[in-house]
């Protein structure tokens, strides 16, 4: 089974944000699949939708992204997934806007969700897509600029953006990691 994970913040004042795209993305995934979010097993502080004909589930934490990792660990551990079957999907003001950037492992990079996520886990061995967000004005502090909505003309870039990364998370789950990797890593991809 895998375990796909969008990292965002709960609440309406969130949604839309760039924090969320992480959200926006298995709730895409949970469109195109027809399954329904439920409240996660176990009394862990998340939704969970099923896509059982593929052995699959999309999560989105309810801890808020600085505290995933709890949420994260507690829906690994009642599915029984290894760290290689977790794929997480975070929003990166680093990257430039619509850009993904895949990997199988890897540090936090300065990102509290996965920094969050590595600290439950105890370990950075899991697959991960950083989704472009864009840095905006370097005027701007990053937290205001993270959770600030998108700007109509950054709308469709994003739009776009969500539908390649949910299909690289159905891609990671038949295929893997590397797959994604060499599909979607590309600068030529995001064009």
């Amino acid at each position: 089974m895998k375990l796909i994970v969008g990292l965002g913040n709960p609440g309406r004042r969130y949604d839309g944000t760039r924090h969320n795209v992480g959200f926006d993305i298995v709730d895409l995934l949970a469109r195109r699949h027809r399954a329904d979010w439920e409240s996660a097993p176990r009394g862990t502080d998340a939704l969970v939708a099923r896509w059982r004909s593929a052995g699959a589930a999309f999560a989105k934490p309810l801890t808020f992204m600085n505290l995933s990792g709890t949420a994260v660990v507690g829906l690994m551990q009642f599915f029984k997934i290894e760290p290689a079957g977790l794929f997480v999907i975070v929003d990166d003001a680093n990257i430039e806007l619509g850009r993904l950037r895949a990997r199988a492992r890897g540090s936090a990079g300065g990102h509290n969700g996965l920094k969050s996520v590595i600290g439950s886990l105890g370990s950075e061995e899991f697959a991960r897509l950083r989704v472009g967000v864009g840095r905006g004005d370097d005027r701007r502090d990053l937290a205001d600029h993270v959770l600030a909505k998108f700007d109509a003309d950054e709308r469709a870039i994003v739009g776009e953006a969500v539908g390649r990364s949910a299909d690289a998370a159905e891609l990671f789950i038949t295929e893997g990691i590397g797959p994604v990797m060499n599909r979607y890593n590309r600068k030529e991809d995001a064009e």
